[in-house]
């Protein structure tokens, strides 16, 4: 019998549960871009009926366009990364991006190709629809829900239901600006107190039965001003969810900024309104959504668990030795789940980027080895391959250096966030994407992923003040801008520290301006700064959120006496002394800070 046969003999991969195409969508894309070259279709026009159709824009032309894949609660199967793997090498760059927000982006699509992509996305399920613009984006879920050994339950089928109830619903497709969900397990494990809504399962017991619930917070979010959202009330039963969830929308709906462009977030709505008039008024609508919305109006849950089924393979009788460095991967890029025998795996990507061939072996490499047939895409520009027996780690790991996705550090600060930057964004002043590559190469090479007191920090990096990069709630983070001495100009970033996404949720504080080409030894030297200043049971994080809240008893006592020890490192030489600290990452011109016309407000 050949290997392909016993393929052929292997059972049919796992299904999506909802189709979140329409096909009709594609063609009218395609007459609607053949009308505008035509100029029977005003630019404006187009622009916003382009985006909420989840093509975005690209740095300084017209011609080209991003379009974003949303994956909803993260959950992506075989046969749609194959399809992907496919759409990427005909249409695009032969290479995707997998963001923060757990989508796929396909860069440098000539416009009348993006109906082809929307017409290939429709064939496996998947849909670019409402990914940008002024809409319900895609509903994200941690990736460890429903392995977490800390959740209540899994929150997964709630994130499903959410995306599927305000896809192309008509009370979502004109508001002030986006609007975000974001589901998840544990406190630890995910962004609720960032984002519009962020929802936490919780449980509780009355009269001795148990009542599904959630823990929702409202108002968060990162931007050019960023804040931490408000927990709603201590306890909101499930029924309540989708009451709660168009109350809120309801309310941005009609009382959100739609003037003034760089003030119409939902985090700028409940910090005017203030809190406690904002929660009054959400209980408030909530009632009237309760008593006038029809009995029909429900979201549809489905609670029916995923079969798991490991996987039929040939089994690995070779007698090959464990390849080197599979200890420090197994380290660094899985975690035990509550289900005995399994790990959730995490494929370490370099700042979201991932080539056509790799999409495409992730296809049969989820087939062979996850007993729940799928992956999920996380917060952090990476892919976890859950339900993987124990046992075939080893061989998992083998399969994954062939074809180069096995890079440890993927759950440690040696795995940094970059936004896409100059690389393709309108709005960006640096190459944030390239520098968070260079920051992961660099570390692993120092080995710093094998470092426990760094494995629960971070380090995000945007390209310009806007967020997408997460700096805000970085253990170090980033936002890029320029500098200039005389009439030369260089790269330079905004640095923060102390900033987090988990139960003691907080922004970052502004330390100091750092240049792009000394962003490496400026974090070094914090590092080094730590491992002098460190207690015992210290981590980086730990260290870091004392010195920040002048909480540190060593003579670090502040922000202010790490910017004091970093201010030599960060003197800007003269362009004839050090010409390369002018030029960007990925760049050999001269630096400049032109910019294009942002569209998350369009």
């Amino acid at each position: 019998m050949t290997i392909s046969d016993l393929k052929q003999s292997s059972p049919d991969s796992a299904k999506p549960k909802i189709n979140w195409a329409r096909i009709e969508e594609a063609d009218n894309f395609a007459k609607t871009v053949k009308m505008f070259r035509q100029g029977k279709y005003d630019e404006d026009s187009f622009r916003r009926f382009r985006l909420q159709h989840g093509a975005y824009g690209t740095r300084m032309t017209g011609d080209y366009a991003m379009v974003r894949i949303k994956l909803p609660a993260g959950e992506i199967y075989p046969h749609q990364f194959e399809k992907i793997s496919q759409l990427s090498e005909q249409y695009s760059i032969g290479s995707a991006h997998f963001s923060t927000r757990e989508n796929i982006q396909l860069h440098w699509v000539i416009l009348e190709d993006v109906s082809e992509i929307f017409r290939g996305l429709a064939e496996v399920g998947l849909t670019s629809r409402e990914a940008c613009g002024n809409s319900v984006r895609n509903v994200m879920c941690s990736p460890l829900s429903g392995v977490c050994p800390d959740e209540k339950f899994d929150s997964t089928p709630y994130a499903l239901a959410t995306a599927r109830f305000f896809l192309r619903n008509p009370m979502a497709q004109n508001l002030p600006r986006k609007f975000k969900f974001n589901f998840t397990c544990c406190e630890k494990h995910g962004m609720v107190r960032m984002v519009d809504v962020g929802l936490i399962p919780q449980i509780r017991e009355i009269d001795g039965s148990s009542q599904r619930g959630f823990k929702i917070f409202l108002g968060g979010g990162l931007g050019n001003k960023s804040y931490v959202g408000h927990q709603l009330e201590e306890f909101t039963p499930e029924e309540d969810l989708l009451y709660t969830s168009i109350a809120v929308m309801r309310i941005f709906d009609r009382l959100g900024d739609r003037k003034n462009l760089a003030r119409n977030r939902m985090r700028y709505l409940v910090n005017d309104m203030g809190w406690d008039k904002f929660q009054n008024l959400v209980f408030k609508e909530r009632a009237i959504v309760r008593a006038t919305q029809s009995v029909v109006t429900q979201l549809d849950v489905d609670i029916t668990p995923d079969q798991i089924k490991r996987p039929i393979r040939i089994t690995d009788e070779s007698g090959n030795s464990v390849p080197d460095g599979y200890a420090r991967w197994l380290k660094t890029n899985t975690v035990k789940q509550k289900q005995s025998d399994y790990r959730s795996v995490f494929i370490t990507l370099e700042a979201g980027d991932i080539t056509s061939n790799q999409l495409n072996a992730l296809g049969d490499i989820i087939r062979n080895f996850s007993s729940e047939g799928k992956a999920r895409c996380g917060f952090v520009q990476n892919v976890a391959l859950r339900y993987v027996l124990e046992d075939d780690l080893p061989q998992l790991y083998s399969k994954l250096l062939e074809v180069g996705l096995a890079k440890s550090g993927a759950l440690t600060m040696t795995a940094p966030i970059g936004c896409s930057g100059t690389t393709s964004c309108n709005l960006a002043l640096t190459n944030s994407h390239r520098l968070a590559k260079e920051i992961q190469r660099k570390f692993l090479d120092l080995k710093l992923d094998e470092d426990d007191d760094l494995s629960d920090s971070s380090i995000k990096i945007s390209g310009c003040p806007n967020s997408c990069g997460q700096h805000g709630i970085a253990t170090i983070g980033f936002f890029g801008g320029g500098g200039r001495v005389g009439k030369d100009m260089y790269p330079n970033y905004q640095m923060s520290l102390g900033g987090r996404s988990d139960g003691d949720t907080m922004l970052g504080e502004t330390c100091v301006r750092v240049p792009a080409k000394r962003v490496i030894p400026v974090i070094l030297k914090i590092i080094e700064l730590f491992k002098e200043k460190k207690k015992s049971d210290d981590t980086l994080k730990s260290w870091i959120h004392r010195v920040v809240n002048g909480n540190e008893d060593s003579d670090i006592k502040s922000i202010s006496d790490i910017k004091k020890i970093i201010e030599p490192m960060i003197v800007p030489p003269t362009i004839q002394e050090d010409p390369d600290f002018y030029l960007d990452y990925g760049s050999d011109t001269s630096y400049h800070t032109k910019t294009g016309k942002g569209e998350c407000a369009a």
